[in-house]
């Protein structure tokens, strides 16, 4: 049993979920496509893959060669049902890889949001334990469209698509539930320019605050939500 990870950036590493795995000795490899390293051949011997988040846009593909080779890697892992889940960037390729296209929100989510579950994400195994509406970290400025075939599982107020589900088991998710506190501090230094070219829109000090008051009950559902997706690891 291994889990593949897919990493775009540095700053923006699995976080939470390979805590998760360190904890239940759970082998990964973290695969650094920025970086040069491959994706793997075949998906023999992959209990699941995980598609982190970045700061390019999956349209960038003339800019960032990678982003060919993760769509067609996307396509074989999709097509053969393989747990999966994109955060972020990685669901919008995910939802690229079923031919959706990824455009601008009509305003970036940076910060805590709430998010709401509709009838299938209530009863959608992988937010099993999960209020009908819960706090979650974003950062983007685009937005997919629920890919043909795909279930819609939850939104918020400003961004109407933040979750879906293929199959049963490839999930694409808007947030960040693979963030620490120390990721968030990070993010907030590296993309300063981002924040201050929205002229006060987002308030970097009431980030920091809410990130220290929801830290212990983000760090909970992250441990729930992997307890979910990694249902596979538990004897059934």
């Amino acid at each position: 049993m291994k889990v593949i990870i897919v990493k775009h950036i540095d700053i923006e590493g699995p976080g939470t979920i390979a805590d998760f795995l360190d904890d239940n000795d759970v082998p990964c490899e973290v695969i650094d496509i920025f970086n040069g390293e491959s994706l793997p051949n075949s998906l023999s011997g992959t209990s699941a893959v995980i598609i982190l988040g970045g700061p390019m846009n999956v349209y960038e593909e003339d800019k960032y060669s990678f982003l060919k080779q993760e769509d067609e890697f996307l396509k074989e892992v999709i097509e053969e049902d393989l747990p999966t889940l994109g955060f972020c960037l990685g669901a919008q390729l995910i939802a690229k890889a079923k031919g959706t296209i990824i455009k601008k929100a009509p305003e970036k989510e940076i910060g805590w949001f709430k998010v709401s579950l509709n009838e299938n994400g209530s009863n959608d195994p992988i937010f099993q334990g999960f209020p009908g509406e819960f706090d979650v970290f974003q950062w983007h400025g685009d937005t997919f469209d629920i890919p043909d075939g795909a279930v819609k599982l939850a939104e918020s107020k400003l961004c109407t698509n933040q979750a879906f589900r293929i199959g049963n088991n490839v999930y694409g998710l808007q947030f960040h539930i693979e963030v620490t506190d120390e990721m968030i501090y990070q993010w907030m230094d590296s993309y300063r320019s981002e924040i201050d070219s929205l002229k006060g829109l987002v308030n970097p000090d009431q980030i920091i605050s809410d990130t220290k008051i929801k830290s212990e009950n983000y760090k909970a559902q992250a441990r729930q939500f992997c307890l979910n997706f990694f249902k596979f690891l538990r004897p059934s």
